[in-house]
C-alpha cells in the first residue's frame, strides 16, 4: 500500500524514524550544550568552524559556505557573538570581513567541546557501531550529493 506521499509503508516508516532521530539528537543535544555551556547549536558551530581554521579566522563568505547560512542570518548571528566577545569581525574587505576567534570563543569552545563530543559518542557513534556508521556516512554523502545537484546555489 502507498502512503498519503506517494511512499510505500516502509518508505514512510524510514523517513519519519530518520527525522525522529534527527530532531529528538538535535534537540537533545542543543539542550545540554545550551545549559552546561550557554552557547547556542549555531555558536558553537561557528565556534567549531573558528576553532579549525588557520589562526582561528575566516572570511565571512567562507563561513557562510560551510554554515549554509544566507548572508542576512550570518550577520545576524555574528552580531550577537560578537557582543557576547565570542568572535570578533577584521576588516580586511569591505563586503567580505574576516571573523575571528577571540580568546572568550576559543575559552568557550574548548570548555564546551568534550562534553558534547562525549554526548555525540554516547547517543549517537556507541549506539551504531563502526559499521552502521559507515553505512550511514556513506548514505549521507550519497543525499547530500543529490540535494547539490537538485539545488541552485544560494548567492551570497
Amino acid at each position: 500500500m502507498t502512503g498519503q506521499q506517494g511512499l510505500s509503508e516502509q518508505e514512510l516508516a524510514a523517513w519519519r524514524s530518520f527525522m525522529t532521530m534527527q530532531h529528538s539528537l538535535g534537540r537533545h543535544l542543543t539542550r545540554r550544550l545550551k545549559q552546561e555551556s550557554g552557547l547556542s547549536d549555531s555558536d558553537f558551530e561557528v565556534l567549531v568552524n573558528l576553532s579549525e581554521s588557520p589562526h582561528g579566522r575566516m572570511r565571512a563568505v567562507q563561513l557562510a559556505a560551510v554554515t549554509q547560512w544566507d548572508k542576512t542570518r550570518l550577520s545576524h548571528h555574528l552580531s550577537r557573538m560578537e557582543k557576547r566577545g565570542l568572535i570578533r569581525r577584521q576588516s580586511c574587505d569591505a563586503r567580505y570581513p574576516d571573523i575571528v576567534l577571540t580568546d572568550a570563543g576559543r575559552d568557550a569552545f574548548v570548555a564546551s567541546a568534550p562534553a558534547n563530543a562525549a554526548r555525540v559518542r554516547r547517543c549517537f557513534i556507541d549506539v551504531l557501531g563502526p559499521q552502521r556508521l559507515e553505512t550511514l556516512r556513506q548514505a549521507a554523502e550519497d543525499v547530500i550529493a543529490a540535494v547539490q545537484g537538485q539545488i541552485e546555489p544560494t548567492p551570497i
